[in-house]
């Protein structure tokens, strides 16, 4: 019983926190449907990532926020107060997820495992051959709670990504994921030194103190 109780307390506190949070009640405001879509844009102002006429792929997209921010950021006319983009899209937003996602205006959707070759060809297909310009993921995987095991998982979909920019992206392209502090953090920052001429890491205002979360951007891809 006294475990209950405390989760009830912990889980009243997060509620608490959470309802009271200045970036969800601006989520709220401003028509988003998660807080991270600030994480992406303080990101993104800061390094001048995303550029009317840009083809962004938004992996592990759900619930859509980043995809929002993103279609607001490629339509000049927006309004800047609704999370819905009012102007024209002047460019091109590939979004990806295993779970589910509520349409975002002008967003090409696609539900599937990133990892299953099946669904790369199906992002291919959607690129129509062209070039990314910018990459950004928000994937993670579910934790088990064991270390070693937890940071082999976020290092595969990292390296997925990586690879993809490799391969899909814009020589002079951007590439942004989420990693978390711990295990797999430094291998992360080396992989993006050998991979990347620019790393730069972020921990944006909109993620929480109490989180070892972190991004890593790197921009304009090393040859050979």
């Amino acid at each position: 019983m006294k475990v209950k109780t405390q989760s009830k307390k912990v889980n009243k506190a997060w509620l608490n926190d959470h309802v009271n949070d200045t970036y969800v009640k601006l989520a709220k405001k401003e028509g988003y449907r998660a807080r991270a879509a600030y994480k992406l844009k303080e990101i993104d102002e800061s390094l001048g990532l995303i550029k009317p006429g840009h083809l962004v792929v938004d992996l592990g997209s759900a619930p859509g926020a980043w995809s929002q921010y993103v279609r607001r950021k490629l339509s000049p006319k927006s309004a800047t107060g609704g999370g819905a983009a009012t102007g024209e899209l002047n460019g091109s937003i590939i979004a990806l997820d295993i779970l589910p996602m509520e349409p975002v205006e002008d967003v090409l959707f696609l539900q599937g495992d990133f990892r299953e070759p099946e669904m790369l060809q199906r992002l291919l297909d959607a690129m129509q051959s062209r070039l990314a310009d910018v990459v950004v993921s928000d994937m993670a995987p579910n934790l088990s709670g064991i270390a070693s095991a937890d940071a082999a998982r976020i290092i595969h979909l990292i390296e997925l990504a990586v690879e993809f920019s490799q391969t899909h992206m814009k020589p002079q392209g951007a590439l942004v994921v989420k990693v978390f502090h711990g295990n797999a953090y430094d291998e992360v920052v080396k992989l993006f030194k050998q991979t990347f001429q620019v790393v730069k890491p972020i921990k944006p205002k909109a993620s929480r103190d109490k989180s070892s979360e972190t991004f890593i951007v790197g921009i304009g891809l090393k040859k050979g």
